[in-house]
């Protein structure tokens, strides 16, 4: 802050009114800056204080923003937990429901199976008997106890091989189903598999999309943050600029009332000395007048005398020509004398009005030198202030700029960071879910082949038709018309 101090070398203090007047002027003028001055600092600290609660504010409004989020996201993951929780135990239902199914149906085609081979047995059985009979009663020559005999023989062996052949049949339909519900339990486990790696990639998709969701919006929040400070600072920037503009339009429009002040005071001044000049001058006239007075009182004593001695030495005849000439003479000398006198007063006129305009001169140009002076540094300081000020905001802006970029490198790292520790988790987790799958199938497998079952019968394609995962009976009902059971036997294979 430049404050404008009188230079009292300028011009004279005539009386103590005069120095009161310009120290009471000088005072208002310094009472005047710090008054500025106050204002500024209270207005930039109000701004600055303005700035400041707008900006908790507004992180405030980010921080709940962003708790929100992740609040919701809690709860989308447990709504999902929930429902894959509900898929599972609906697909554990159809799965027991299925089983029931399956072997019912099963079971219904054996006992149908069952039925028409006890049906075809007894028809083979009659027709038997009777072609034995017939065989038996053509043969006249053995004796009717020993047909009887033979006919009972033949039956009990009939009935021996035909029980033997159900004893089969019902060891091959339990071998089947048995075989048939270890497929279908096969199936059901790799189908459960295949149904928690998709509802585990469901759960680990859903939270990589929360992820880049959260990752998103705080870079949504540091872009608003950006913005709020880059405007925040614009704002400050133009206020000191602003109260800078003020400051030195004040500081010039005093420099420029100082310099109409001191040019005032000096042409007062000078049309002083003006006013008081004829009064000096007059009095120098006076005397150089007395002094050609004296000088022609003086003449005429020496005429006087020279004429004297003249006349004395003239004859008489010549005397009147001598006075005359004499006279003559004294007249030329003494006008001569007179115009000498006359140009002594008017060269003193002039030379003293010269002197008075050269002087009066000479204190303008080194007043307006001074003012011109006092004005450039005025200038000068003003300029250096301005730059001053110009470095100090482009530096803010930098070091704003560096922060805003640190704290989004930051922000990028962090978020890198997590993605790269979330793919590793889910690497991790679909690893253990694969072992853990290849784990019970190889532990099932194990077991059925400890049942007698072999893991290359197991992965055969079952001749049966399963019901669908979601326990329609859709292409599931088995026709009792045909058998596909290695059991069934055809008409007259016995």
């Amino acid at each position: 802050m430049i404050f404008r101090c009188f230079n009292f070398a300028h011009f004279e203090v005539k009386n103590e009114w005069e120095l009161n007047r310009i120290v009471e002027e000088m005072h208002e003028q310094m009472s005047g800056y710090k008054r500025m001055r106050r204002e500024h600092q209270a207005t930039l600290l109000k701004l600055e204080e303005k700035c400041k609660v707008e900006m908790e504010t507004h992180k405030s409004a980010l921080d709940k923003e962003y708790d929100n989020l992740l609040h919701n996201f809690t709860r989308e993951l447990e709504r999902l937990e929930a429902k894959h929780q509900q898929d599972v135990e609906r697909r554990s239902k159809q799965t027991t429901t299925a089983e029931k199914k399956l072997q019912k149906e099963i079971t219904l085609k054996q006992e149908g199976d069952r039925k028409v081979f006890d049906l075809n047995r007894k028809k083979e059985y009659k027709a038997n008997k009777e072609r034995w009979k017939r065989e038996l009663s053509m043969d006249e020559s053995t004796p009717k106890r020993q047909r009887d005999l033979t006919l009972q023989s033949q039956k009990d062996n009939l009935k021996q091989h035909e029980a033997q052949e159900e004893q089969r049949m019902l060891q091959a339909q339990k071998q089947y189903i048995e075989l048939e519900m270890r497929k279908f339990k096969r199936r059901r486990m790799t189908h459960q598999h295949d149904l928690e790696d998709h509802l585990l990639r469901d759960e680990l998709s859903k939270k990589q999309q929360q992820l880049e969701q959260a990752h998103a919006m705080l870079l949504k929040h540091h872009e608003k943050t950006q913005e709020l400070e880059y405007r925040q600072q614009k704002s400050v920037h133009q206020l000191r600029e602003e109260q800078i503009n003020k400051q030195h339009d004040t500081e010039f429009h005093n420099q420029e009332d100082y310099m109409d002040r001191i040019k005032k005071d000096l042409q007062r001044k000078h049309a002083l000395e003006l006013r008081q000049q004829p009064k000096s001058l007059k009095q120098k006239e006076l005397l150089i007048r007395k002094q050609f007075r004296e000088t022609c009182k003086t003449q005429t004593k020496q005429y006087k005398r020279y004429k004297a001695q003249v006349l004395q030495t003239t004859p008489k005849e010549q005397q009147k020509e001598v006075i005359k000439q004499l006279k003559e003479e004294k007249h030329r000398k003494l006008t001569l004398l007179g115009e000498q006198y006359e140009q002594s007063i008017a060269d003193m006129f002039q030379s003293q009005s010269y002197k008075l305009d050269e002087s009066q001169v000479i204190e303008c140009q080194r007043t307006n030198e001074q003012l011109e002076y006092e004005l450039d540094m005025l200038k000068a300081y003003q300029n250096k202030n301005k730059k001053q000020a110009q470095e100090q905001r482009d530096r803010e802006r930098r070091e704003l700029e560096s922060r805003v970029s640190v704290r989004r490198n930051l922000l990028e790292n962090k978020m890198d960071a997590e993605l790269q520790q979330f793919n590793l988790e889910r690497a991790e987790r679909l690893r253990m879910k694969h072992e853990k799958h290849a784990k019970e199938l190889e532990a099932f497998d194990n077991e059925s082949i400890a049942l007698g079952f072999s893991t290359l019968s197991l992965t055969e394609v079952s001749r049966e038709t399963y019901p669908d995962e979601e326990g329609s009976l859709s292409g599931s009902m088995i026709s009792l018309a045909h058998s596909n059971s290695s059991t069934s036997f055809p008409a007259g294979s016995l």
